[in-house]
């Protein structure tokens, strides 16, 4: 699998567990916000898999969980055999992903390959194109979000608050994943000079009151 970034040790990117985190290159979405984008663009070095496998050896038993995060993990051909060899050494195995793949979703589910699953809902279903910058399924988007929430495996849905939303394109987003049990709504932060600057805090909350009264619930992450 490819993989172009190694993050050997974070306490904030699985629930309640340290872990490493690997970074896939490209991704089916070009959104404006990304903090990844010279891994889309496949500009860094990539890392080898065996590296990043004899790390993983070394902190069994020490460290408990990963997470394969991206750009997109789901186009990567070989995730699935990456996943196999990673759980073999006992850890807990988490994926980011945008949803767009729902085929190699269901994969995963269904071998118990994924102990915790995070999805992004990028935009309410009129906005969706113009956040991503790409042409994207909202038949997959809504697949993914039917097989996460029919699977048992623990999971999340979660919205970047980007500049170009409004509360009212939030609580649309959110509608995509009624019925979840975690939404998040996460700030928006500006990575280089010239970009947009993030909503008020202020909004921020009162946007994520809007999204409870909507769907029931929704807790906020980076103010």
């Amino acid at each position: 699998m490819l993989i172009a970034g190694l993050r050997k040790t974070s306490f904030v990117d699985y629930p309640g567990q340290p872990c490493a985190v690997v970074f896939t290159p490209h991704c089916n979405m070009n959104c404006t916000y990304c903090h990844n984008d010279e891994i889309l663009r496949g500009s860094v070095p990539l890392v080898p898999q065996e590296e990043v496998m004899a790390y993983l050896e070394k902190r069994a038993g020490t460290l408990r969980a990963l997470t394969v995060s991206g750009g997109e993990p789901t186009l990567q051909q070989d995730l699935v055999p990456f996943i196999e060899r990673v759980k073999a050494l006992g850890y807990l195995v988490k994926l980011d992903t945008n949803g767009m793949k729902p085929a190699v979703l269901q994969q995963l589910l269904l071998r118990e390959l994924v102990d915790y699953v995070a999805m992004d809902i990028k935009a309410p279903p009129e906005k969706y194109d113009a956040v991503t910058r790409v042409r994207c399924d909202l038949d997959a988007v809504r697949r993914s979000v039917y097989l996460l929430q029919n699977s048992g495996v623990a999971h999340e849905f979660r919205t970047t608050f980007a500049p170009e939303l409004t509360a009212e394109d939030v609580v649309g987003a959110a509608e995509l994943a009624r019925g979840t049990e975690r939404y998040f709504l996460q700030q928006y932060r500006p990575r280089r000079e010239g970009d947009l600057p993030a909503h008020p805090p202020s909004y921020v909350q009162e946007t994520a009151a809007r999204v409870r009264e909507a769907i029931g619930v929704c807790q906020v992450r980076g103010l």
